[in-house]
């Protein structure tokens, strides 16, 4: 009669990955697996246990659970639980005793522990934020275009560190992206991510304490990214011979799991253990917080797509059109470029959008050979005669393309909104990484708000948390519509929003409902963290939806609800910023048609990709910037990497000094005569300072009006 084997088994559910880790009686290691869950805890571990069935069928478990997505799954299962710092903390102790400190990174957790013979071992994990842990990094390897892997191979070979945020994925996004734009070596951008890494994860999690060797380090981030680990023992100055790395780091935690004693035995067959997983699918508990759904029905959003308010823009194919002149706008965003060409009439005869892989001007030149392309083939007398740029690379382009005119963005977007709603009220444009709000009285901007520490509702945040539930952003955007019970998923950031979204789908929550619940998110987050609105009022009634977000119908319909108010969009909400810069150039020409454009012809556009960069070191102050110089065909210079504009300026060394308008103000404010009353009822003395400041121009003219003479401090 065959024996039947138990076996200690221990099962790793993190936030982002799975690890199931089976040992013999001798403690040694004879099956694993590792796989990314995607949310999906129930089905992962089904395939763990159903590929240990198909090896051993009759094999009994001793199982217990750990990691930070567990907890739930070993109460509903009715198996023992073992905080996964405890677990990492139980195998050190048997295998390792010589290691002094050791340091776990996850998917969006790390922990470290310090072990001390005469003390209990001091145990810290990081807390509200996932800067520098294995989802950070994901993120920064989607920004280079590259799998995550491939950061390590960039990371070999590098020439300098340069400081990139890793507190939070969104400043390291602008500082990556800074660093793309300028030209940055790929290995030098790896190398300084997997730096900031380090220097995140030391700082948060040792808070003053001395890290002492022998340290060991383990989680998948360090498995699987050895030039990572190379970097670590770096910033810690410690050599190869400080460090401890086990063979199968990545199963730590699940293998203490397995060996934790304290808990008796409770043995189990694989074959009960799927059948309680296949109940838990069935019988899920239902998601408590849900929110009325964008759409009542498929014919309801049938119908709202007819009446929603997309307001056409007028459009001409270049073959198609009469005249001989067009204006051209480009938007140079932080993490896309749109090109918009339009007539005399104002109507667009050519458009480009197009991520910009970290060189806007590649992307440009790119998007201008395209529309070359059709202008020699459909239109060979067109002529561009007027030029104007706006967004993030605003001045770069403007440098390299000799640019007639750059404007600020949120006056772009403003001025494509007054060309859809000559009432508008209000402007919201969501971007990739930033969100503008205009507020608009009679025609004049009085109020202009921007995110400024946080991406949570923006574009880039959308497909992140599309990507983690394995959906494309526009699949994303369809499900969104046909949810029947949208979550309430908060206003959060994205960390805390992937943890809500987790619980949601463990509680038995449909992607549908996800999507829905995360429009609503990014509305509230808009409205009510970004803008702080105390009533809707201050909208007004002729709100403008703009940005590539909006092409999102349940973001539009969201911000619907969540205002009680009818919204404008166009067909093309992404294009806007370039469709207003175009609109400037055609008004900037029609006010003086004489003055001629520096704009280069279109069969110049190869030269100018043959711009040269060089690097210097800024010696204006102790923070010794590296500044990039672009040097373009055209003789125009553009500088990048500084963090003032001391000796650099962005469109040259040598500047013409500016107005001085604190002067001015102050002239304004108190240039004015003190002592007009002969015989004063008496003298007052007024300081300089707080509020009596600002409002001087009031009390001095009570004052004086009144018979009384002023004295300033």
């Amino acid at each position: 009669m065959e024996q039947i084997k138990v076996y200690k088994a221990g099962l790793d559910i993190g936030s982002t990955t799975a690890k199931i880790v089976l040992l013999d009686q001798t403690d040694a290691l004879i099956f694993s697996d590792y796989q990314r869950h995607h949310a999906k805890i129930y089905d992962t571990a089904k395939l763990f246990l159903q590929d240990i069935l198909d090896q051993d069928g009759n094999c009994i478990l001793d199982l217990k659970l750990t990691g930070s997505a567990a907890l739930g799954a070993s109460k509903k299962l009715n198996l023992p639980f073992v905080q996964e710092v405890i677990a990492t903390h139980g195998v050190i102790k048997i295998k390792y005793p010589d290691v002094r400190t050791a340091m776990d990174i996850g998917g969006e957790d790390s922990k470290i522990i310090f072990l001390n013979k005469d003390k209990p071992p001091d145990m810290r994990m990081n807390g509200s934020c996932a800067g520098g842990t294995g989802s950070f990094i994901d993120q920064m390897a989607t920004l280079l275009n590259i799998a995550p892997f491939q950061l390590d191979d960039l990371a070999g070979t590098y020439d300098h560190i340069y400081p990139v945020a890793s507190r939070c994925g969104v400043f390291a996004k602008t500082d990556v992206q800074n660093m793309l734009s300028r030209n940055i070596p790929h290995n030098d951008i790896a190398a300084s991510i997997f730096h900031a890494v380090a220097v995140q994860c030391i700082n948060s999690l040792a808070r003053g304490m001395e890290i002492k060797p022998k340290i060991l380090l383990c989680g998948g981030v360090f498995t699987f990214l050895p030039k990572l680990v190379d970097t670590f023992l770096r910033v810690l100055n410690f050599s190869a011979a400080d460090m401890v790395m086990p063979e199968r780091s990545e199963l730590i935690p699940a293998m203490g799991a397995a060996l934790f004693d304290r808990y008796p035995a409770k043995p189990i067959s694989v074959r009960q253990l799927i059948k309680r997983l296949d109940t838990e699918l069935e019988n899920t508990d239902p998601v408590k917080d849900r929110i009325d759904p964008l759409f009542k029905s498929h014919h309801h959003f049938m119908n709202w797509k007819e009446q929603a308010g997309i307001i056409p823009i007028p459009t001409c194919p270049i073959k198609s059109y009469g005249g001989e002149e067009c204006f051209i706008g480009i938007d140079s965003g932080s993490t896309t470029t749109k090109i918009v060409v339009i007539g005399k009439n104002k109507e667009i005869v050519y458009s480009w959008y197009k991520n910009n892989s970290g060189n806007p001007v590649k992307t440009v030149i790119e998007g201008l050979l395209d529309f070359r392309k059709q202008v020699f083939e459909f239109h060979p007398r067109l002529k561009i005669v007027k030029s104007a740029v706006a967004g993030y690379g605003e001045d770069l382009i403007r440098a390299a393309f000799n640019m007639d005119k750059g404007i600020v963005e949120t006056i772009a977007h403003y001025t494509a909104a007054s060309f859809i709603d000559p009432k508008v009220s209000f402007v919201l444009d969501i971007g990739g990484q930033d969100m503008k709000a205009i507020f608009i009285d009679h025609g004049v901007i009085n109020r202009i708000e921007v995110n400024e520490a946080c991406s949570s509702g923006c574009g880039s945040f959308l497909e992140t948390l599309a990507d983690s539930l394995n959906c494309s952003i526009e699949e994303f955007a369809r499900l969104a519509c046909r949810a029947k019970a949208p979550c309430d998923l908060g206003t959060r950031c994205t960390v805390f929003m992937n943890s809500k979204i987790k619980q949601s789908l463990r509680e038995n929550a449909t992607v549908e409902d996800i999507s829905a619940g995360l429009s609503y998110s990014v509305i509230k987050n808009c409205l009510f963290k970004v803008l702080q609105l105390h009533t809707m009022s201050e909208m007004g009634d002729h709100i403008v939806l703009q940005g590539g977000t909006f092409k999102n119908p349940s973001l539009v319909r969201a911000m619907e609800l969540l205002t009680g108010r009818s919204v404008k969009t166009s067909k093309m909400p992404e294009l806007m910023g370039a469709f207003g810069a175009a609109l400037v150039a055609c008004n900037d020409y029609m006010a003086d048609p004489l003055s001629p454009t520096g704009f280069p012809g279109l069969s110049e556009l190869e030269e100018i990709e043959n711009y040269k960069t060089n690097r210097v070191s800024c010696k204006g102050c102790e923070n010794k910037c590296r500044v990039t110089r672009f040097i373009f065909p055209n003789g125009q210079s553009f500088f990048s990497g500084n963090k003032c504009e001391k000796y650099y300026a962005a469109k040259g060394e040598h500047r013409n000094r500016g107005f001085n308008f604190i002067t001015y103000k102050n002239d304004l404010i108190f240039n004015r005569d003190l002592c007009p009353n002969h015989g004063p009822k008496m003298t007052i003395g007024i300081p300089r300072c707080l509020n009596f400041y600002e409002n001087f121009p009031f009390w001095h003219a009570l004052f004086i009006h009144s018979g009384i003479n002023v004295r300033l401090s």
